[in-house]
């Protein structure tokens, strides 16, 4: 089976294949391009991490940088106008895919400030600002699922903006996470939206979820539970997508649907396999399922393009199952609900990690061209 095949059979299955990076060198050279033309590539995420790296390594940003130092901008208007400018470019060159499919794909995410997580008003004010400086109708403004996160979904949705709901780990808070969503389309309609042009995405992350209850799996003694290693992530996809099932069949999304919304579908994030004992492309063909995105780092997109199977819908059907793996987990001494609670917390200590290391970069940046 060639490249074009494995991944042609990926999207034909329903999964919308996003990639997990960008940067200006990317977009320059031509290799986003290239995987949207020959990889089946139909959108991209970034968040602080991504911009960071990017920002750190090569020549790329170095005019737009001495622009900004002519000008005197300062650490927090060059950070937005570097990043601005190059989700700007990406959208544009997504922009036909975002037409071809009804504004479903051709997507961009650019996340909010994450030191704001915590932060409800202030999250939805850089979320209107953000909206209106990329100006490009197939944005998605990224924003955490923390519990200040949530009513920022329902205000922003409620401003027309489309969004991508990034960081969630459990079921229960993606339910509430789903509840939001359907508040803030209700609301954008009242408010006079076209809601047919918001799109929305629920970012479960996956990988994460396995390194954390495997680490706590290898501390116990028990032969019989390090043979759950590597099954949590998966299991915890399967129950996510059970519970979108329902959510989305039941008569209230119907109505919207009816108006002309779009569903807010199922993303799996943090896809790339950090455990070399596991397949490479573990988190791609164990979680193919219908009216779900993945989204990549390059490195596992090749990977599946190369060697990567698809068997069929592998998470449809597979709740009961699921379950029992939690069981088990549970049985082994593992407190799920404390591991939720810190992939939350260091998920948003790292992308503030990340901000601040990407306001170092810049400041340094802007200083030796002073």
């Amino acid at each position: 089976m060639s490249t074009h095949d494995r991944l042609a059979a990926l999207s034909a299955a329903g999964v919308s294949i996003w990639l997990d990076d960008l940067s200006r060198e990317r977009l320059r050279s031509g290799n986003l391009t290239e995987l949207i033309e020959n990889y089946n590539v139909v959108g991209v995420t970034t968040n602080p991490s991504i911009f960071a790296s990017a920002l750190s390594h090569g020549e790329a940003y170095d005019q737009q940088v001495r622009e900004l130092a002519r000008r005197g901008a300062d650490i927090t208007t060059a950070i937005r106008e570097i990043t601005v400018a190059d989700v700007q470019h990406a959208c544009d060159l997504f922009s036909d895919t975002h037409k071809a499919t009804n504004g479903l794909d051709g997507r961009v995410s650019l996340e909010v400030d994450p030191t704001l997580a915590r932060d409800t008003d202030a999250t939805v004010a850089e979320a209107c600002d953000l909206w209106k400086a990329v100006d490009r109708p197939n944005l998605l403004i990224k924003i955490p699922a923390t519990e200040q996160g949530l009513p920022a979904i329902v205000a922003t949705l409620a401003e027309g903006i489309s969004v991508n709901v990034t960081l969630i780990f459990s079921v229960e808070r993606y339910e509430l996470v789903m509840a939001a969503f359907l508040d803030g389309i209700e609301q954008a309609a009242t408010n006079g939206h076209d809601i047919s042009r918001i799109a929305s995405v629920a970012s479960f992350f996956v990988s994460r979820v396995d390194t954390e209850i495997d680490k706590r799996l290898e501390a116990t003694a028990s032969d019989t539970a390090k043979t759950l290693r590597g099954k949590a992530g998966i299991a915890n996809c399967r129950l996510a997508y059970a519970a979108y099932d329902k959510v989305f069949s039941s008569d209230r999304w119907k109505a919207l649907k009816t108006g002309g919304a779009l569903p807010q579908r199922p993303l799996w994030a943090s896809t790339g396999v950090k455990n070399p004992e596991y397949p490479d492309t573990l988190y791609v063909s164990e979680l193919v399922v219908p009216h779900t995105v993945n989204t990549m780092p390059e490195k596992t997109l090749r990977a599946f393009a190369d060697h990567g199977t698809s068997n069929g819908d592998r998470v449809t059907g597979y709740a009961e199952q699921a379950q029992q793996v939690f069981n088990d987990l549970e049985a082994a001494g593992v407190d799920l609900t404390d591991v939720f609670l810190t992939l939350e917390n260091d998920g948003v200590k790292k992308f503030e990690k990340s901000w601040r290391e990407l306001q170092s970069s810049v400041r340094a940046q802007l200083a030796n061209i002073h």
